[in-house]
């Protein structure tokens, strides 16, 4: 997911919710008074003994919600780095925008939620080692009569707000309509009110794959690659969730979580 656009009423995060994985829960979440240590590695939590992940939901197959809990890709990556700090996992749902700028910081200790490392959010927050390689992706329906992006061009084209997929629109010359979060753009795609849909090739070829009226048109390689956000200078949290990432990489339950979420042709 992924630059800045124009703010909307989800700029704000939704409801100052507090969705714990494993058993839905609604909690005010500015009720906490600082930070407070964490039992070990020095690392402070917002909370004592939880680790507070802001992520933007739904963003299916990353993160959204299934029969009453918060589940994904993504949530498993946060359930390890939970495990590795001895802490409960506590999932506020925010808006990507205030996700990608760095604002969801201020209430939670990391984000995860699908976000593309740019030069750009690196100058306001810091970003583990990458955990994915995610390029973008034009999908249409079959009766669009569009083959590539330039046919895309006077068509209704969605994007979802505050993406990479937004911004190379733009750049490409697309004058696409935004859509607050990926569950409304995939239903307008689906839907037949937008023609095709820019946006991670992830996330739509996840989304498209069992809709035989949808294809997937183009692929854009522009060596997108997904981080966990971290508060600046949280050098500890860093170094802890880099080595999170690190064993799920070497004992091989990162590419077990991808293919669980993504198929056998997960990279």
């Amino acid at each position: 997911m992924q630059p800045k656009s124009p703010a909307t009423a989800k700029l704000a995060v939704k409801a100052a919710s507090i969705l714990a994985v494993g058993a839905l829960t609604l909690t005010a979440c500015g009720g906490t008074s600082g930070a407070t240590p964490a039992a070990k590695d020095g690392i402070q939590l917002i909370e004592s003994g939880k680790l507070t992940v802001c992520s933007d939901v739904p963003y299916e197959p990353f993160e959204f919600q299934k029969d009453g809990k918060i589940v994904g890709f993504d949530m498993d990556i946060a359930a390890e780095v939970a495990k590795d700090l001895n802490a409960e996992l506590s999932v506020v749902d925010s808006s990507f925008e205030a996700i990608e700028t760095g604002t969801a910081l201020s209430q939670c200790d990391v984000s995860i939620s699908s976000i593309s490392i740019t030069d750009t959010r690196k100058s306001v927050m810091d970003f583990s080692t990458p955990y994915m390689d995610d390029d973008l992706a034009l999908v249409a329906s079959q009766d669009s009569g569009i083959k590539n992006l330039d046919d895309a061009k006077g068509k209704k084209v969605g994007v979802q707000q505050a993406t990479t997929g937004a911004d190379y629109a733009k750049e490409k010359g697309i004058d696409a309509q935004q859509f607050e979060d990926t569950g409304l753009l995939v239903q307008a795609l689906q839907a037949g009110t937008i023609d095709a849909a820019l946006g991670n090739q992830s996330v739509l070829g996840y989304a498209i794959k069992d809709d035989s009226k949808l294809k997937s048109v183009e692929d854009y390689s522009t060596g997108e690659q997904l981080g966990i956000s971290i508060k600046k200078g949280n050098a500890a949290m860093a170094e802890k969730v880099n080595a999170t990432l690190k064993r799920l990489t070497d004992d091989g339950s990162l590419k077990k979580f991808q293919t669980t979420w993504f198929g056998d042709a997960a990279k």
